[in-house]
């Protein structure tokens, strides 16, 4: 069975810094593009992606988070993690992993989601 388990959320003030991961299992993720993506506490809007690494190991942000956040992986992408510093009020959300892989077989997969709060 197939499971992305998140953890490392939690509640900072804004300028702090948290570090998420995601524990990667039951099959081959080296194939794997990976991502983090986030939902507003409200679920009002569509989740949306927050940091992205690619195939070959290129990596893409979303504009507001391009310099504060790194995505990054290990152990052949079975741990993936997102590093935020300089955390913003607007950060807040939920946080989810997901990949979406080709070899062997293709398949997208998804976290349970960890929440991170920033207060003010």
């Amino acid at each position: 069975q197939v499971q992305l388990v998140e953890s490392g959320g939690g509640s900072v003030q804004a300028g702090g810094s948290l570090k998420l991961s995601c524990a990667a299992s039951g099959r081959l993720f080296s194939s794997c593009e990976m991502g983090w993506y986030r939902q507003d506490l409200e679920k009002k809007r569509e989740r949306e992606s927050v940091a992205y690494i690619w195939r070959d190991d290129t990596t893409d942000y979303a504009p507001s988070v391009k310099g504060r956040f790194t995505i990054s992986h290990a152990g052949g992408r079975t741990n993936l993690y997102l590093e935020m510093n300089s955390l913003k009020t607007e950060d807040a959300g939920v946080y989810y992993c997901f990949a979406r892989c080709f070899y062997p077989d293709s398949g997208d997969y998804w976290g349970q989601g960890t929440q991170v709060n920033v207060s003010s």
